[in-house]
């Protein structure tokens, strides 16, 4: 189940990658296209304006097909080998999946017709009904179908990845044989996936419906409910798991229900981007989503936790400043412009419970402030290239000053506090390890980093699987026991995660995707 758990929050993160850039274009555009911040004469020019709005529409068709990509992202993320086949099969689980609900529900009666609220009223609805019952539905790919929004894309995705893994290699009768190995997961997938959708068509107003009373539990709660979700994200980094919560928000009612142009949208992240990229910015309307986007990092990803990570450096021992400089600077930088914090957080967060707390404590501070004056900031990630996108660039109207007051004072908050209990408290951050903890080994050749890697980590023959996220490489081993943490760390590791006797996660930050593909490509890891 851990191994589960793990392996979902990395896939959940693949969309968001592209979903986080094709914001920040989306950001750009609404910019050049308001008259009040480039000038009316700028937005007459027709041209430019075209080109302008040519990659808003991409924007958007993104963020209108995030099921599929999430289908697609699960599959390959769940799938253990052949995994351009996992992808394949899961796009044909999708469509499979929809036309079987869509079937369905046209076998009840139910339609665009039927369903629409200029119908429903002629039949007695109130608008408001009317609204209500329209709203379950939506067009997915030009199929009428339940509106699940990105579950759909999770679920079709999750069973394909079973099913992939159960029969990639199955070997057939030699009449059929040609049906066999990869070839029979788009089979299989077509014959089980309508089986998955017609449980989906009676459980997921159930579900659905339970989904929505949590989201309105957490709007109910105002700036606890928002303070709640920034500590519990934190509380979560060090498993990682901290991707599922935030996609919780991200894409399901729990994250907020608006009507956009009569069309309803559910999910945190995408009321905002539909109201970013209406003509007309509403910045009431993208305030209920941005409460939990990137207006609640802000304070502390581009602020705290770089003053955080001087703290560190300051407080090292006279001959380590120079090692830690050389690992903390560049964590600090990531924090800073991406919101990209793992490498600082594992500086601190298991070696000093206190420091862990007051930075989750913080994390929901940050959040709650920020909806308690109506900073209206959106996108993942946190970084300044959010607050300079979404929030200078749009406007005083989104309170974007208060972000960066709120930071200054996160700053010198995280600087003071972080120096007093490593100080007080003895706490062992980097450059204050005990000298039989210390780091006596250097690399002195960085091309050979795999191959290090690979030897403190018990050598090939102990790695089962190699995968990574956006800050971790993330494995499995035979035992964790054969694993030298400290040449590990050597390599320029943050932090070594120790999840059971099998399971082993290295902190490298952004550049972890490098690394994986160095440790792939020693001998005998190719495959893993």
């Amino acid at each position: 189940m851990k191994d589960f758990f793990q392996k979902l929050g990395k896939s959940l993160m693949m969309p968001i990658s592209i979903i986080a850039a094709a914001g920040i274009f989306l950001g750009l555009a609404s910019v050049l296209q308001n008259p009040d911040i480039v000038g009316e004469t700028f937005v007459s020019f027709t041209v430019i304006q075209n080109i302008i709005g040519f990659i808003r529409a991409l924007a958007g068709s993104l963020f209108g097909n995030l099921p599929i990509l999430f289908a697609v992202s699960i599959a390959i993320g769940l799938a253990k080998k052949e995994k351009p086949t996992a992808a394949f099969a899961s796009v044909i689980g999708f469509i499979v999946f929809q036309v079987t609900l869509s079937y369905i529900l046209g076998l009840n009666g139910l339609n665009q017709l039927t369903t629409s609220i200029d119908y429903l009223m002629s039949e007695g609805m109130s608008e408001l009904e009317a609204t209500q019952v329209s709203s379950q539905y939506e067009t997915v790919l030009g199929i009428f179908t339940l509106r699940m929004n990105v579950f759909a894309g999770i679920l079709a995705g999750g069973l394909v990845a079973f099913l992939h893994n159960k029969f990639y290699n199955i070997e057939l009768p030699v009449a059929i044989s040609f049906f066999g190995g990869k070839r029979f997961v788009p089979i299989i997938t077509t014959v089980l996936v309508p089986v998955l959708a017609g449980v989906m068509y009676y459980i997921w107003p159930i579900f659905g419906g339970l989904i929505e009373s949590l989201g309105n539990l957490i709007a109910e709660s105002g700036t606890i409910g928002t303070f709640l979700f920034g500590f519990l994200e934190r509380l979560l980094i060090p498993t990682g798991l901290h991707h599922i919560l935030n996609q919780l928000v991200r894409f399901t009612p729990i994250g907020g229900v608006e009507m956009i142009n009569g069309e309803q949208v559910v999910g945190a992240l995408n009321i905002f981007n539909t109201a970013l990229a209406q003509d007309v910015l509403n910045f009431d309307l993208m305030s209920h989503a941005t409460r939990f986007l990137a207006q609640g990092k802000i304070p502390f990803m581009t602020f705290g936790l770089p003053a955080a990570g001087l703290a560190i450096i300051h407080t090292a021992r006279k001959e380590e400043k120079t090692r830690v400089k050389g690992l903390l600077v560049a964590a600090m930088l990531a924090s800073f412009t991406t919101g990209i914090t793992e490498p600082i957080e594992f500086a601190f967060i298991f070696v000093s419970p206190i420091l862990f707390v007051f930075h989750a404590f913080m994390s929901g501070l940050s959040f709650m402030l920020m909806d308690l004056f109506n900073v209206v900031i959106g996108n993942v990630q946190g970084g300044v290239i959010d607050l300079t996108v979404f929030g200078i660039l749009q406007g005083l109207d989104t309170r974007w000053f208060i972000a960066v007051i709120v930071g200054i004072v996160y700053a010198f908050s995280y600087y003071f506090f972080f120096k007093f209990i490593i100080t007080k408290k003895n706490i062992q951050t980097p450059g204050r390890e005990r000298k039989e903890e210390g780091l006596d080994v250097e690399i002195q050749d960085k091309s050979k980093i795999g191959e290090a890697i690979v030897t403190a980590l018990g050598g090939s023959e102990n790695i089962v699987e190699i995968e990574n996220c956006f800050t971790r490489l993330r494995l499995v081993l035979k035992s964790t026991n054969a694993v030298d943490k400290n040449a590990l760390k050597n390599t320029g590791a943050a932090g070594v995660v120790e999840i059971d006797d099998t399971h082993l996660q290295v902190i490298y930050g952004p550049q972890v995707e490098g690394i994986a593909q160095k440790v792939k490509g020693v001998a005998g890891n190719e495959e893993k």
